[in-house]
């Protein structure tokens, strides 16, 4: 069984909109210390800021096969069955694998987007391939 795997780590490889984020944070850092004027507050700030930008900050492994895609992030891992989606959408940073054939308002919330890391065109060829072997396969 064919696999493709990836680790995607987008502070690497963006390292500009890493240290603008880095500045930011620190800025609102100090704004909650001057308002609070409490650690414990810039601590929970902190804590907020890396679980709302942990798949940024943090490597993801990806993992996808012709039956089943698996991510890994830090502290979670997520394990779908590929039949379960019916198309998808490549855009320049991943691909959004979705539940519905028509776009669909909902495809952010049960779809799983697939975050690239300098393999956009091996990624789109694969998964395509999986497609066109489902669909050729119910004729």
């Amino acid at each position: 069984m064919e696999t493709l795997s990836w680790v995607s780590h987008p502070a690497r490889a963006r390292r500009t909109a890493s240290l603008l984020t880095l500045i930011f944070m620190h800025a609102v850092f100090v704004v909650v210390y001057m308002i609070s004027q409490s650690f414990w507050m810039v601590t929970l700030a902190g804590a907020i800021f890396m679980g709302a930008l942990s798949t940024f900050f943090f490597p993801t492994r990806y993992e996808i096969t012709k039956d089943k895609v698996k991510v890994k992030y830090l502290f979670t891992r997520i394990e779908k069955e590929m039949s379960m989606y019916r198309t998808f959408y490549p855009d320049k940073n991943g691909i959004l694998l979705s539940p519905f054939t028509r776009p669909s308002r909902l495809e952010n919330f049960r779809g799983l987007y697939v975050r690239y890391h300098r393999n956009k065109d091996e990624v789109d060829t694969f998964v395509k391939k999986i497609f066109e072997e489902r669909t050729s396969g119910d004729q």
